[in-house]
C-alpha cells in the first residue's frame, strides 16, 4: 500500500474513532511489580470525562525527511514525561496527574512527550518459559483508552515506547524476554500478539505521533546485566515489529536508540537500516520511519560527536527521513556549553526534526528542571509557531 493510500486509509478510520472511557535518568527504586495482576486505582483520581471526537486531520505522517500534519510541517518541540511512578499503564493509572501533565505541557507551547508504555517485563504482558506471549494485562488497555482520551483532549502527541533494556536485566522474567529476543517464532508471537493489538485499538488515533520500539536496545547487546545479545537478533525483533505496525496501521515507528554508535554508518553501523532490516526478516515492510538517537554528554566525551551544532548528515545519520532526538538532558548547559533554549533552536537550525529532552517526576509530583524546559520551548513556539502548533490547537499561555 502507497504512502497517500495509507494517509487516506487512516484519515478515514480516524474520522470514525472515539476516543473512550534529563536531571537524572533512573528508575524508581520500587521497579519489580509482583505481576500482571492490575493494582488498585490510587484514591483521588477521576474516571475519564467521556468520549471525545477524534480528529482526523490532526494524524502525523511523513513527507521526505519532514514530520507533516494536514499539509504543514510539524517540527517536535518535544520532551519525555516516561513516567509517573512506573509502569503506570496497568489498571493503576492516576487520571488527574496525566491529565495535569499534558495541560501543562499545551501551555508551554510542547507538542510531543514520550512515554513508556511498558516500563520492564513484569506487569503488561506476560511471557511463558519459550518466550511466546502468556497473556496480555487487560487493565493496560483500559488505561491506555484513558491516556489517550487525554492526548485527544489536550492536543499533544504522545510517542509510545513499547519495552525497554529493562526488560532484559538480570531479575523478574529476564529471561524470558531473552528468550523471546533469542527464538524468531517468539519475537514473531509478540510482534502479532501484543504489538498488533495495539496497533490495532490505537493505531489511528490522531495523538499517537509514532511508535518507539524498545527503548535503547545498545544496553541490551553491550550490558552483561541485559544478556548482551546479537544486534541479528534485537534487529529481527525491530523489524518484523516494524512490519506489523505498517500493515496493522499508518503511525510512524522507529527505535530509540542510545547512540549514534550503533545508528550509523560512520561507527559500528547502523542497525536499524532499511537493508538490515529486510535482509534479516524477507519483509519488505520492515523499515524505520525516522531516527530517533539519544545523546548524553559522556557520548561527546567517548568521541560519538554532538549533535547539537551539526546537521543530521555531519552527525553520521542517513537523512532521506526525519531524524530527531529523542533523548537529551534538560540541564547540561555547562557541558553542552550552551543554555537548554539555544540548544532547541540550533537542532531546528541545522535541520533535524525536533528534539524532546528526558524529565523524571520528583517527590511532590513535579517534573525535574522543568523551569529551564518551559524556556526553551515557549522560546521554540515563538519562533515558529506554524511548525510547532500547524493546526493552531495548543492552549499556549501568554
Amino acid at each position: 500500500m502507497n504512502k497517500m493510500i495509507k494517509r487516506l486509509t487512516a484519515i478515514a478510520l480516524t474520522a470514525a474513532v472515539m476516543l473512550t472511557a534529563g536531571c537524572r535518568k533512573n528508575a524508581p527504586e520500587s521497579s519489580e511489580d509482583s505481576a500482571v495482576t492490575p493494582t488498585t486505582v490510587e484514591a483521588g483520581t477521576s474516571e475519564p470525562s467521556g468520549a471525545v471526537e477524534a480528529d482526523p486531520a490532526a494524524k502525523v505522517y511523513i513527507e521526505g525527511s519532514k514530520f507533516m500534519v494536514d499539509g504543514k510541517e510539524l517540527w517536535i518541540n518535544g520532551v519525555n514525561t516516561p513516567w509517573h511512578h512506573w509502569n503506570d499503564f496497568i489498571g493503576n493509572m492516576d487520571y488527574d496527574f496525566w491529565d495535569q501533565t499534558f495541560e501543562k505541557l499545551a501551555s508551554d507551547g510542547i507538542n510531543a512527550t514520550r512515554i513508556w508504555l511498558n516500563c520492564n517485563g513484569e506487569s503488561v504482558v506476560q511471557l511463558r518459559a519459550d518466550g511466546s506471549v502468556l497473556k496480555i494485562n487487560e487493565s493496560h488497555w483500559e488505561d491506555l483508552d484513558k491516556l489517550f482520551e487525554i492526548a485527544n483532549k489536550h492536543k499533544v502527541y504522545i510517542m509510545a515506547t513499547l519495552s525497554s533494556f529493562d526488560h532484559f536485566k538480570d531479575s523478574g522474567s529476564a529471561e524470558r524476554w531473552r528468550t523471546m529476543i533469542n527464538t524468531k517464532e517468539s519475537a514473531d508471537n509478540f510482534a502479532e500478539r501484543y504489538v498488533k493489538e495495539f496497533c490495532e485499538r490505537y493505531g489511528e488515533q490522531p495523538y499517537l505521533f509514532s511508535i518507539d520500539i524498545m527503548n535503547e536496545p545498545d544496553w541490551v547487546h553491550e550490558n552483561s546485566e541485559c544478556g548482551q545479545l546479537k544486534w541479528e537478533d534485537l534487529s529481527y525483533f525491530f523489524g518484523k515489529c516494524a512490519s506489523v505496525i505498517h500493515e496493522t496501521c499508518s503511525t510512524p515507528v522507529t527505535v530509540g536508540m542510545a547512540m549514534i554508535k550503533y545508528n550509523s554508518p560512520n561507527y559500528n553501523g547502523d542497525m536499524i537500516s532499511d537493508e538490515y532490516l529486510k535482509e534479516l526478516t524477507g519483509l519488505d515492510n520492515s523499515y524505520m520511519d525516522f531516527y530517533s538517537p539519544h545523546f548524553y554528554l559522556w557520548m561527546k566525551q567517548s568521541g560519538m560527536g554532538f549533535p547539537f551544532n551539526v546537521t543530521p548528515e555531519e552527525y553520521g545519520l542517513i537523512t532521506d527521513k526525519p531524524c530527531i532526538i529523542g533523548e537529551t538532558s534538560n540541564d547540561q548547559e555547562k557541558g553542552y556549553g550552551m543554555s537548554l533554549t539555544e540548544v532547541y533552536q540550533t537542532s531546528y537550525e541545522k535541520g533535524w526534526s525536533g528534539i524532546m529532552v528526558w524529565m523524571q517526576t520528583q517527590d511532590d509530583g513535579s517534573w525535574d528542571c522543568y523551569d529551564l524546559t518551559e524556556t526553551a520551548t515557549n522560546a521554540m513556539y515563538d519562533l515558529i509557531p506554524e511548525k510547532v502548533d500547524p493546526m493552531g490547537v495548543l492552549t499556549v499561555k501568554d
